[in-house]
C-alpha cells in the first residue's frame, strides 16, 4: 500500500539532483582552472532520466517512477573568448570559456523547481487518500 509513495518520492529525488547540476552550471559559468589550478574550463553538467526506480521498496515501485540515469558532461560546451592578456590565452589571443548561459540555466531550475513541488502535491494527496482509507477502516 505504502509503494504508491514510492513514485512522487523517485520524482522529487531525481529533481533534486537535477537541480544541484543546474546550480553547479551556474556556479562555474566562469571557471577557466579545475580543483588543481590547471587551465581546464568547466563543461556543463545535465541529469538525464530514465523511466523506473530501481531503490524502491516494492517491484511495483521498481516499474514506475524515474530515476537519474546518467550525470553527462558536455565536453564541447565550450566558446572561444578574446582575451589576450590572459595566461591561457592561445597564439590568436583567445581562450576556452564554459558556455553557459545563466538566463537558461535559471528557466531551468524554476522548472525542476515546480516538477519537484508538484512531486510534492502528489504525495500529499497519496498521503491525504491513505489515512481517510485507514479512518474508513476503524
Amino acid at each position: 500500500m505504502w509503494g504508491a509513495l514510492d513514485i512522487p518520492t523517485s520524482g522529487m529525488v531525481a529533481q533534486r539532483i537535477r537541480l544541484e547540476a543546474i546550480s553547479a552550471n551556474i556556479a562555474n559559468k566562469n571557471a577557466i582552472l579545475d580543483a588543481q589550478g590547471n587551465y581546464n574550463p568547466y563543461r556543463k553538467r545535465a541529469a538525464e532520466f530514465a523511466a523506473g526506480n530501481p531503490s524502491a521498496q516494492t517491484q511495483a515501485g521498481q516499474e514506475l517512477g524515474v530515476h537519474v540515469a546518467t550525470l553527462s558532461i558536455d565536453q564541447n560546451a565550450l566558446k572561444a573568448k578574446y582575451d589576450p592578456s590572459s595566461p591561457y590565452a592561445d597564439a590568436s589571443g583567445y581562450l576556452m570559456v564554459p558556455d553557459i548561459d545563466p538566463i537558461v540555466e535559471q528557466v531551468n531550475a524554476m522548472e525542476a523547481i515546480r516538477a519537484y513541488e508538484a512531486n510534492v502535491m502528489a504525495a500529499e494527496a497519496i498521503k491525504s487518500t491513505m489515512a481517510q482509507a485507514l479512518r474508513l477502516l476503524s
